[in-house]
């Protein structure tokens, strides 16, 4: 009897530690999953949202935004909708997003919520002239011409983050941009 109870309290023992080390090889290597894929489509919004630029693609703004997708929501395919900290409590913009997330969702308008507007400002080169006033980066919408098609590897990627937080119930994903 005694030679079965260790037994049986050695094997208990190095079930814990197995299933211990699982876990904690799990959350490791998940979390750099994660972090991963979550640089990889920071960097492919980066690269289309310059490409799309470059192509005349890019409308800037919360309001020319929502006048372009009324009028023709069909060119829309990425809404890109920005907020730093000090943005959460204006009622007014979060009443505008909520508004365009609406609009995109009937639409088919793939939707990403971000944060690091002045990430935004240095990717699209806003100038930094004292006298001009800034942009408004916090809503960014990338069109498709149906004459001549936005063709990049980063709108997929960007595209298939979307598609893959929508089958995890995030409806609208997040993405956090780093200064560089």
């Amino acid at each position: 009897y005694y030679n079965s109870k260790r037994y049986l309290d050695y094997t208990f023992d190095l079930w814990i530690t197995i299933i211990w080390i699982k876990m904690t090889l799990e959350e490791v290597v998940g979390c750099n999953i994660t972090d991963t894929k979550m640089d990889t489509v920071s960097q492919a919004l980066e690269e289309l949202l310059v490409a799309a630029q470059r192509q005349d693609c890019l409308t800037v703004g919360v309001y020319e935004s929502a006048k372009l997708m009324n009028v023709d929501p069909d060119c829309a395919v990425l809404c890109v909708l920005a907020t730093d900290e000090e943005d959460q409590d204006d009622i007014a913009l979060q009443i505008h997003f909520t508004l365009l997330q609406a609009f995109c969702c009937d639409n088919d308008i793939n939707i990403l919520r971000v944060s690091g507007l002045r990430r935004l400002a240095q990717v699209l080169g806003e100038p930094t002239v004292d006298n001009s006033e800034p942009r408004d980066f916090h809503c960014i919408l990338v069109t498709n011409p149906q004459c001549q098609p936005l063709k990049c590897q980063a709108l997929k990627d960007v595209g298939n983050y979307c598609e893959e937080s929508r089958c995890k119930n995030q409806w609208i994903p997040y993405l956090s941009l780093q200064e560089r």
